[in-house]
């Protein structure tokens, strides 16, 4: 494929989610990696070499080194959420367009500042919440607005957990108040949060409040906690997030006449396979003894992974803008603000002794 037909990708840092996104990339038509960065020429070479990527990919020892190399068209940064503020602003000032791993930052006003750089510079910016670019959720939302089959939003919870291992909370970022200080808020949580976000249409609840006994570490990072939002039409959504219990990854939304159920809504059990469950106007039988119909399981089979699907659209975005003249799609930033405004206003909500925290409109 002709250089200038595809989007070049940076990686800017060898965590471990990187090793998904070369894998993505390199499934993914309209794309290529072009240089990987670490703070060391050898650990990117190292990693270069653990992802079988090809001789031509260049390697720096630097992250500078990689956002001056010209040829490079977009970066992907899936560095501790401390740092994000800082490496995002140097890549859009240097017009590399973004894939910023979750949570995006410390709070909304550093997100702010990102966002105002895209826009002065021309720079698109994604959040990397791959389940939103599964051929499911789009599948899942007709579902919802069908009025005969779903009826009126009432209420959602989403529940997203795993149990940590020893070695998880003495060494892993997540837990680190100086590197990802959001903990497991903004970790499993802000899937949480996107996933009511979504059912509501992006549409922002009217407060929140945390609810009791969020568990902390010595650091003051949470380990696991859970909100209820609300909305002045009735709506109300719940949800948890943990790293101490079983993995889940519940999502269950509720509507007058219909409920849209699953247990895999961040990470389909099968890479090629994705279901949802629907039920439609159940019923009591005779003396409650049972009641249905059954729900309705709808399977949606693909020939790749879902971030590989965020990726080809991350890019055709780009190209977009690089070989068109095209202008950033503010939808992806939009929805990005939106889940960093209510995960602020939970930490604010747990920090202040559970207090109610009412949102204003955006």
């Amino acid at each position: 494929m002709e250089e200038k037909k595809i989007v070049r990708f940076g990686i800017l840092g060898c965590a471990e989610i990187a090793r998904k996104y070369v894998r993505a990339i390199g499934m993914t038509p309209n794309s290529s990696v072009h240089a990987v960065a670490s703070r060391s020429v050898e650990k990117a070479k190292a990693f270069a070499s653990a992802n079988n990527l090809p001789a031509e990919v260049k390697t720096y020892g630097s992250y500078e080194q990689l956002l001056n190399d010209p040829s490079v068209d977009a970066v992907y940064i899936p560095l501790p959420t401390s740092l994000h503020l800082d490496w995002a602003l140097k890549a859009v000032h240097k017009k590399k367009h973004i894939i910023l791993e979750k949570p995006p930052a410390l709070c909304v006003e550093d997100l702010d500042t990102i966002l105002e750089a895209c826009d002065n510079n021309g720079v698109q910016l994604m959040d990397g919440t791959m389940w939103m670019h599964h051929p499911r959720t789009p599948k899942m939302k007709a579902f919802l607005q069908n009025p005969d089959l779903f009826g009126d939003l009432k209420f959602v919870h989403s529940a997203f957990s795993f149990e940590g291992s020893d070695k998880f909370f003495e060494e892993d970022i997540r837990v680190k108040p100086d590197l990802d200080a959001h903990g497991a808020l903004g970790d499993v949580g802000w899937y949480c949060i996107r996933a009511i976000l979504w059912a509501n249409d992006y549409e922002m609840p009217e407060s929140v409040i945390a609810h009791p006994r969020p568990v902390l570490n010595e650091g003051g990072v949470i380990t696991s906690c859970g909100a209820t939002l609300s909305w002045q039409d009735g709506r109300v959504a719940t949800f948890h997030c943990s790293f101490h219990s079983a993995r889940t990854m519940d999502l269950s939304v509720h509507g007058s006449k219909g409920i849209l159920q699953l247990h895999d809504f961040a990470v389909p059990y099968e890479e090629k396979s994705a279901s949802f469950f629907s039920s439609t106007n159940t019923k009591s039988g005779e003396m409650d003894t049972f009641w249905g119909p059954r729900p309705n399981e709808h399977t949606v089979t693909v020939e790749f992974p879902q971030e590989t699907f965020m990726v080809e659209e991350f890019a055709r975005l780009v190209k977009k803008i690089r070989d068109s003249g095209g202008k950033p799609d503010s939808q992806w930033p939009s929805i990005c603000r939106k889940t960093q405004i209510v995960l602020d206003a939970i930490k604010t909500s747990i920090q202040g002794g559970l207090i109610s925290v009412k949102l204003s409109s955006i």
